[in-house]
């Protein structure tokens, strides 16, 4: 066996220049389909972009690291200040894995009917949890973390994913021109649910500034009571301050059920083993690419996984035929 010298420098050059975390994050492939495909004409065609290679997991990467980004050059998290946010999971594992990259302590609230993968991960990586009132959903987290900010304003930096700007213009410099490449310019539409709605604000506003005649659609639960983590029914919740109600073209709704039995049959018939919010946005690719197809229009219909399915395995509907 040949041992390697112990200085850097006589290790192979493409180890040297291995790249940092952060670096990372970002440039997903754009996945194509087959047989939950195979009813469209030859003119219509579905993408989505697989946002579960970045490294902690989910597209919710993208935007913590914008977020931790700027506090870092606005000197927001110095002098031990712990970051915080209320969370649906996907976020805070971001913001879990960049916390412990770069050494600042992630507190962070979420309702305790989370997945319980979700909840093992942030564990995992060293985040402080605290579990909010299920029925209160995500916005009880949001008031929560509101809470525990204005008890204690000096000891935390507030991330506040819902509001902060940096969420949505992480897709707007990252996710908007990876599809546009991707497509060669081709996409004539993109759909998305709406969580924070920094995916859907900020990839939409980066698409329509290539073209804009690309047509933006929005998704959201069609009950408050849904089941598709990290999407808010607008019309019962707190709403975003980064959400722009008027922006998108459209807005559909979509059911939990018809999102579940999507995750079923993207693992089985396409072997992508994905989330139900990736499976929901299937579900609404689907129906605007069923439509077109319907009107004779031709289209490249684009739209995002979360994440994969790996934090959801625990769920029920997995094992029904």
């Amino acid at each position: 066996m040949v041992a390697l010298a112990s200085h850097p420098t006589a290790l192979p050059a493409a180890l040297r220049a291995a790249q940092p975390l952060e670096s990372q994050i970002g440039n997903t492939p754009l996945l194509g389909f087959t047989r939950i495909t195979a009813h469209l004409p030859d003119t219509v065609h579905v993408y989505a972009k697989a946002e579960w290679t970045n490294p902690g997991g989910s597209v919710k990467d993208r935007a913590a690291l914008a977020i931790v980004r700027d506090a870092i050059n606005r000197d927001l998290l110095t002098g031990g200040k712990i970051l915080l946010d209320s969370t649906s999971g996907n976020t805070g594992i971001a913001y879990a894995m960049l916390g412990a990259a770069k050494r600042f302590a992630v507190k962070l609230y979420l309702p305790a009917n989370a997945s319980p993968e979700r909840i093992a991960i942030l564990r995992a990586y060293g985040a402080e949890l605290a579990l909010t009132d299920p029925l209160e959903g995500s916005d009880g987290a949001i008031r929560a973390a509101r809470a525990e900010l204005a008890a204690h304003p000096d000891r935390y930096y507030y991330a506040d994913q819902y509001n902060n700007p940096a969420n949505w213009q992480a897709h707007y410099h990252t996710t908007a021109p990876e599809i546009w490449r991707q497509t060669h310019g081709t996409v004539t539409h993109f759909v998305a649910g709406v969580g924070t709605s920094g995916t859907l604000m900020g990839v939409g506003r980066g698409l329509k500034a290539f073209n804009p005649a690309i047509t933006v659609i929005s998704m959201q639960p069609n009950d408050p009571f849904h089941g598709v983590e990290g999407w808010k029914h607008m019309a019962t919740a707190i709403v975003p301050g980064i959400y722009d109600d008027r922006f998108a073209d459209r807005d559909i709704a979509i059911s939990t059920e018809e999102s579940c039995e999507m995750a079923r049959r993207l693992a089985r018939e396409e072997g992508y083993l994905v989330g139900i919010s990736s499976a929901a946005a299937m579900v609404g690719a689907l129906r605007i690419a069923g439509e077109l197809a319907g009107r004779g229009e031709p289209g490249v219909v684009v739209t995002l996984f979360p994440d994969n399915a790996y934090k959801y395995l625990s769920e029920g509907f997995w094992s029904r035929p």
